[in-house]
């Protein structure tokens, strides 16, 4: 039965990926204020697995990351590359890619998200109030400047993904 913490960060994704579905709904313009909004609830979203729920985890089991942490950096990486130029239809597709892989790593049966509750124990309240309590991220404006589609490619590449921008 998943816990608290599990079910606090799945609807969290079920509420991106509802916007982003909405960003990307019409083929010819992206709703930039739903992207707007789904740009800043990821980052906020990494955020708080990054600073909050892998280093807790990595605490509680003495120091030694989840197996599955170097993978889940990198497609943190490459989704906040993907976040950095104008959207178009094509970013808007490779985010979708790469959380249709990521989304099961950390929500799937023995999944980042039950290991995680798993190994809180008691203090699995503690992690929740600090998820619950992250700060919004203040996203800064998008930039298309000369090198940024060559380093978002890089980064994609970098976690294991080919896709087209």
């Amino acid at each position: 039965m998943p816990g608290d913490i599990f079910r606090f960060l799945a609807d969290d994704h079920a509420r991106l990926d509802a916007l982003l579905q909405r960003a990307g709904a019409n083929p010819t313009a992206i709703d930039l204020s739903a992207y707007g909004e789904f740009r800043a609830g990821l980052l906020k979203h990494i955020g708080m697995e990054e600073k909050i729920l892998l280093p807790a985890a990595q605490k509680r089991r003495g120091g030694e990351p989840l197996a599955v942490a170097a993978k889940l950096r990198l497609d943190h990486g490459a989704l906040a590359a993907l976040l950095v130029p104008t959207p178009t239809q094509a970013i808007v597709a490779a985010i979708r890619t790469i959380l249709a892989a990521h989304n099961p790593i950390e929500e799937g049966p023995g999944g980042v998200y039950e290991e995680c509750e798993n190994v809180a124990g008691v203090e699995a309240d503690q992690i929740l109030r600090q998820l619950r309590d992250a700060p919004n991220v203040r996203a800064v404006p998008n930039f298309d400047g000369p090198n940024v589609i060559e380093a978002t490619r890089r980064a994609l590449t970098k976690a294991g993904y080919n896709l087209r921008l």
